[in-house]
């Protein structure tokens, strides 16, 4: 659990603050670390305060103050000042070329990604922080653009190498001029401590989130799932999700977590009825200027007849059904964008276009007609039940009622409640609609089609004073309903509507305020997954109580745009979104690396990530598409996952590079397991941001193998206490899942070198060499079956006495276990009973578990050897 807030501490009264050396100094133009310069022909107006005298209190833990400020010295603060007041400001810190960086930046409103250079003008707009390499002094500095009163800030390129920092306050109503604090830098000889120690200081200078290690992770965090996104879009219904659930257990595969995503809202549109739901609905896009119009589920899941599932006479569902309304729905997307590019080439006969769009909808609308025939699941669909007989706790119940394993239940919704809002007059919230108006700062961003709908229609906006009475009022009947979760999705629709309300900042801490204390109050504190949220406001304004979120982009299962090899290259864009993102995200929410689908053509290539990114994992396979053999190397028969021990980053020797269009780059991440740490190795060349094209596109060119290497020493093992005394081992085994080799390798051993094709992977488990004699070596790696093998070993003992040597191993699954053994055992017991075993003279010891349900899955494995 969370530690108790303390009370606000006087910084100078923890004990901790010393007279350490400054690692920063501003003077004669020059911005430098340890004399080093960073930035050079720095502004006059330009400032830099130590943080002793920038933060005078706080209320973060005492723990975590007596760890902060004694790094106090290693950072501070850059600010600036102008003449006159204004809401905005774009203002020059320095320049510098010729340094490398990497960077994270918005590539569209909701979602950021890396990029790299070596130069002031080679950053993206709306960068949210700089990672610059000092190999001069063998380390690296962070610049952070932050939150400083009512406005917020990012990085921007300038010419000439200039680096711009942009704040500003969304607000025309609120100015200023001063800025003692508008970002913060720090330096570190490693840096991934230097990025837990940079938001480890903001949290306590800021005071308005928690980092994660301060908060619990919702429990689906180790488990399996499935969410309905893919399966349906916004046709989902019970039957269908019912039936979703039932494949997944007929599999032997038992989903602990489900996500029943966008479309079981009750939505209208403007013009339409205003208290009846929006009908045929089936692709993301078309619900994006509908608005709530009730806080409770649509009209075909308050139908649901509590029961109707668990009888005999069950109603069936035709797989085919959502796969020919969706196709048909892309037919008629299709022909709307024909008609629409023909108006911007100044067409002036669109009679043909219209009448192949009336078709199209026609035939949907005909699609739709019988969908509602099967009385065996109708209930009042109209009116609000206050029975248990009929809705969306009917369901709930049902579910549970069938499915024992199934732990949660999670639903989405908007941040603003709906796509477009909550519909003016139709609840008792005093919502109205406000105009969207997009941040300058966005102008270089990605064209998207959410974006588009939302300027297109605003937002039915509920008053900030309503924020908690809003979240409330949603969550208290979804909880009441069997709901144990929400995913909140469209996050950053507030700084486009901010004018009226104080700016970004205010309304940004009104609204989450209210969604906290929601979440505290209906969700256990946790329950909830955010998404669409990258960009600094919300992890600075808004994680106070949120403690996972999404770290990449949507998966995309093809490019939206048409391009074919979007099916394969757009998958290694994921990758990287996911494993850079982390960096920063991680230290302040789990890292949710999104859902997949098993039956993908790269589904092999995802699931490789997710085996040891350190998050849920969970697939939105449409019902009956399903790779079980697939799965079943990622999730136990119970519906938990040998999940690592840290959130995968990658590794020190990709961070300046670019894995996705360099033409020489793996992308290498790294994790803990228990007992010992694994490298995974992706090619995900092929594709990436292009600057003057304002998007992320293919470089067929680079969509080729790859040649690397690995060393046990791209593992980061300092960065958890439990993984620095396996990093100082004499010796590993290490074993690559895809190839199935077993190596031995010692910190002073060669790398090992790899090809890697184009959308496959390796994954490296490097397990320490225990010496049990002066020639016995004993290594346990795992089940081999599992993409994450070492995930597998609960529990490991070793006996060295003059009666005995063993190794004794608690292992959770079915499967083949593998150890490594320089010589043969004696014995072999498992589970108390002695049992065969196969060892080869190349070390392999193997050994065939079963799965054993009273000891839910965990197998005592014991190896007995000769004095």
């Amino acid at each position: 659990m969370a530690p108790p807030k303390d009370p606000v501490n006087s910084i100078s009264s923890v004990n901790g603050v010393g007279k350490l050396e400054k690692y920063f100094t501003l003077s004669n133009s020059k911005f430098c670390v340890k004399g080093v310069p960073l930035l050079t022909d720095v502004p006059n107006n330009v400032s830099f305060n130590p943080f002793s005298s920038i933060c005078q209190s706080s209320d973060a833990p005492i723990p975590l103050l007596q760890r902060v400020l004694p790094l106090s010295h290693k950072g501070g603060f850059l600010g600036f000042y102008k003449n006159e007041s204004c809401d905005r400001f774009m203002n020059s810190l320095g320049r510098f070329d010729g340094r490398d960086f990497l960077s994270i930046f918005r590539f569209k409103t909701w979602w950021s990604t890396m990029w790299v250079g070596n130069s002031g003008s080679d950053l993206q707009m709306e960068t949210q922080w700089m990672l610059l390499d000092v190999p001069e002094i063998k380390s690296y500095v962070i610049i952070i653009p932050i939150i400083e009163g009512s406005f917020r800030s990012a990085l921007h390129p300038g010419s000439g190498g200039d680096l711009m920092i942009c704040a500003e306050s969304g607000s025309t109503k609120v100015k200023a001029s001063n800025f003692d604090a508008i970002a913060y830098v720090h330096a570190s000889d490693n840096p991934y401590t230097l990025m837990k120690e940079a938001y480890s200081v903001l949290r306590v200078h800021l005071n308005t989130f928690r980092l994660l290690e301060e908060k619990t992770a919702p429990n689906l965090v180790d488990k399996f799932g499935w969410c309905t996104w893919d399966a349906f879009y916004l046709t989902v219904e019970p039957v269908g999700v019912w039936h979703g659930v039932n494949d997944f257990v007929e599999g032997g595969v038992s989903p602990r977590f489900l996500i029943i995503d966008d479309g079981w809202q009750s939505i209208s549109i403007d013009g339409e009825k205003p208290d009846e739901d929006a009908k045929n609905l089936v692709l993301g896009g078309t619900q994006m200027t509908a608005r709530l119009h009730r806080l409770d589920e649509c009209e075909k899941f308050r139908k649901y007849r509590g029961g109707s599932m668990l009888g005999p006479d069950a109603p069936s569902f035709d797989p085919k059904r959502p796969k020919m309304l969706i196709s048909k729905a892309i037919e008629l997307e299709h022909a709307e964008k024909a008609r629409d590019k023909a108006i911007q080439s100044r067409i002036t006969d669109l009679s043909e276009y219209e009448a192949k769009i009336r078709k199209f909808r026609q035939d949907l609308d005909a699609m739709f007609g019988g969908e509602d025939s099967n009385s065996s699941i109708q209930g009042c669909g109209r009116c609000s039940c206050t029975t248990e007989k009929y809705g969306m706790k009917a369901f709930t119940r049902d579910l549970r009622t069938k499915f024992k394993g199934l732990d949660d239940i999670y639903v989405w919704h908007a941040l603003c409640g709906a796509w477009g809002g909550v519909r003016p007059g139709a609840t008792h919230l005093n919502s109205k609609i406000i105009p969207c108006k997009v941040s300058p700062g966005l102008d270089g961003a990605m064209d998207d089609l959410a974006m588009v709908k939302i300027v297109e229609g605003g937002i039915g906006f509920v008053h900030p004073d309503q924020a908690e009475d809003f979240y409330n009022s949603m969550h208290s009947y979804l909880a009441e309903v069997g709901i144990t979760g929400v995913k909140v999705d469209v996050i950053h629709t507030l700084e486009s509507i901010s004018d009226e309300y104080g700016g970004r900042v205010e309304l940004a801490n009104a609204y989450y305020k209210g969604l906290s204390s929601s979440l505290s109050k209906n969700f256990k504190g946790n329950g909830l997954i955010s998404s669409m949220q990258q960009c600094n406001d919300f992890f600075f304004l808004g994680t106070n109580q949120i403690s996972m979120g999404r770290v990449g982009d949507d998966f995309w299962f093809q490019d939206p745009n048409g391009d074919p090899m979007g099916v394969y290259w757009l998958q290694g864009v994921h990758m990287i979104h996911c494993a850079y993102n982390s960096m920063w995200m991680g230290q302040i929410i789990q890292p949710d690396w999104d859902m997949f689908q098993s039956d993908h053509l790269c589904a092999k290539f995802h699931a490789g990530s997710r085996a040891i990114c350190g998050g849920p994992v969970y697939v939105s396979d449409s019902v009956g598409g399903h790779n079980f053999d697939l799965i079943k190397k990622l999730v136990h028969p119970d519906g938990t996952i040998p999940r690592c021990q840290h959130f995968a980053l990658p590794t020190r020797d990709c961070l300046f590079k670019n894995p996705l269009f360099d033409q020489k780059t793996i992308l290498k991440i790294w994790n803990f397991n228990k007992y010992g740490g694994v490298i995974g190795a992706f090619n995900c060349q092929g594709a990436g941001w292009d600057p003057k094209e304002r998007r992320i596109k293919g470089f067929s060119q680079c969509y080729k193998p790859m040649s690397g290497s690995v060393h046990v020493h791209d593992i980061e093992w300092d960065q958890k206490i439990e993984g620095a005394e396996l990093g100082k081992a004499e010796g590993y085994v290490v074993y690559l899942d895809q190839a199935e080799e077993m190596h031995l390798m010692t910190p002073e051993s060669d790398a090992i070198q790899v090809t890697i094709q184009p959308s496959t992977f390796e994954l490296f488990s490097f397990v320490p060499v225990e010496k049990l004699s002066h020639t016995l070596s004993f290594a346990p790696i795992g089940l081999t079956n599992m993409f994450n093998s070492g995930g597998t070993i609960q529990e490991l003992e070793y006996v060295k006495t003059l009666a005995e040597k063993n190794a004794k191993i608690k292992v959770k699954g079915i499967g083949n276990f593998l150890a490594y053994s320089s010589e043969p055992p004696n014995k072999c017991y498992l589970n108390g009973a002695e049992v065969a075993f196969a060892w080869f003279a190349s070390g392999k010891l193997t050994l065939n578990l079963a799965w054993v349900e009273e000891a839910a899955g965990i197998s005592d494995v014991v190896f007995v050897f000769p004095n």
